[in-house]
């Protein structure tokens, strides 16, 4: 397939443009993990009241995500492509921040795991738009470090998450049950998803904000977008490719999305930390060393640019990798509690570094008007494999093989430690095919 490029000479945005898009991202991002990630805290409590096994929260933590990507992340992400990406991000802010809060309404496994999935609805709309908007915002030579400020938002969000989430949830237990007008009486886990949830409606309003920057690297002739079926043979020459990118950076992924869904559950089963406790000793972790990590990353694949390797991405997920694989090991297998959360200190910053690799390497190599749907086909892999696969494998595994509670930590080990080494296997296989993609788009840029 041809690609000639155009606009490409266009006007940069400002600087201060850029960053103050990039903040409000930032914040929709954090509100975006905050509501994603709350359940964690809540393990225990929704499991007695609504008579849920560890395998049912890990559906609920993962495979509902894992559905609304596989049904509107892409279609989604095609309406970024043709039209205001601003105006979607804010359209699912709102969705996703009042299906958090309709989460504390929920009575059943099945109703809770239906807005679980309408959160998942709203949230499609982000990343895959952020990407693209991000790409027409900066420069090649600063896209590492753009995204990697953008990505660290993630986990700045989980941290909150757990940081605050276990502080207003120590709050509302002392409260008791809460009786709320037209609602009637909830108890204080359901009040907490209600707390968390509104305020992004605010951040849905900020979005607006938002200057909407102009596309640049379009395909010439297709400026109000490219057909479907053009799109599709885009993906199939290069199905080898995008395929390797895909699973090995999610796959990559695993271990932060294990940290996140069980390893609350494993300080308070193994180590006796109470909610309190573990939200703020894991939201300290993730605030302080997720997004030096990510950061970090960010700025190793634009020194690896600067030095000439066209494959810094890889290069970064490789190293990520490689220290990754004895920290998966004995960060959630020690009896001391200290030694355990010394060793997930550095297990977290590794495991963030790759984070905004796979996204730059899709504005680098995809033309503009595919950013957003190949950026959702991403976030449906790596929901998919990170988000379903690794929370449900710990469930499962836990639940069905070792049928034990207290063997959560080995769980989240076996996990961590098979798909860290397969996803380097399949990144150190992806760099060839990615130099000569990227050396044929260049010769069509040119």
């Amino acid at each position: 397939m041809s690609l000639a490029l155009t606009g490409n000479q266009q006007q940069q945005p400002s600087s201060a443009q850029g960053w103050y898009a990039i903040s409000i991202l930032v914040i929709a991002y954090i509100f975006s993990f905050i509501d994603r990630t709350i359940i964690a805290l809540l393990v225990e409590p929704i499991k007695q009241d609504l008579v849920i096994t560890d395998f049912g929260i890990g559906l609920l933590q993962g495979l509902a995500f894992a559905i609304f990507y596989a049904l509107v992340g892409i279609p989604i992400g095609r309406l970024a492509d043709r039209y205001n990406r601003k105006r979607i991000i804010s359209a699912g802010i709102t969705l996703w921040s009042l299906m958090t809060a309709a989460c504390g309404l929920a009575n059943s496994f099945l109703s809770l795991f239906l807005v679980r999935v309408g959160v998942g609805v709203g949230e499609a709309a982000l990343s895959p738009s952020a990407y693209s908007m991000i790409s027409d915002l900066f420069p090649r030579k600063k896209l590492g470090r753009a995204l990697g400020v953008y990505q660290a938002g993630a986990f700045l969000g989980a941290g909150i998450a757990f940081l605050t989430g276990g502080l207003v949830i120590q709050i509302l237990s002392s409260a008791g049950n809460i009786t709320l007008p037209l609602i009637g009486t909830i108890k204080p886990w359901q009040m907490t998803f209600i707390v968390v949830g509104l305020p992004g409606l605010l951040v849905a309003l900020l979005m607006l904000t938002v200057k909407e920057p102009k596309r640049r690297g379009k395909l010439k002739g297709h400026e109000g977008g490219i057909p479907l079926l053009q799109v599709l043979g885009y993906v199939k020459t290069n199905s080898r490719l995008f395929a390797s990118l895909f699973c090995g950076f999610a796959l990559l992924a695993v271990p932060l999305t294990t940290f996140m869904t069980w390893v609350p559950a494993y300080l308070s089963r193994v180590h006796d930390y109470s909610r309190a406790d573990t939200g703020i000793t894991l939201g300290l972790i993730l605030l302080i060393f997720s997004p030096a990590g990510v950061y970090f990353g960010g700025w190793l694949i634009d020194q690896f640019q600067k030095r000439g390797y066209t494959d810094s991405t890889f290069r970064v997920g490789l190293i990520s990798a490689v220290l990754l694989i004895p920290l998966s090991y004995f960060s959630t297998r020690m009896m001391d509690s200290t030694v355990t959360i010394a060793l997930l200190c550095p297990f977290v910053f590794c495991a963030s570094m790759p984070i905004a690799a796979a996204p730059a390497t899709l504005q680098i190599l995809v033309p503009n008007q595919m950013r957003a749907q190949l950026s959702a086909v991403w976030m449906l892999a790596l929901n998919i494999i990170s988000t379903a696969a690794g929370p449900t494998m710990v469930g499962f595994i836990t639940e069905y093989i070792l049928q034990d509670n207290m063997a959560v930590g080995s769980s989240v080990t076996l996990v961590n430690c098979i798909s860290v080494p397969v996803a380097g296997l399949i990144l150190w296989g992806a760099i060839r095919p990615f130099r000569r993609a990227l050396e044929m788009e260049q010769k069509n840029e040119n």
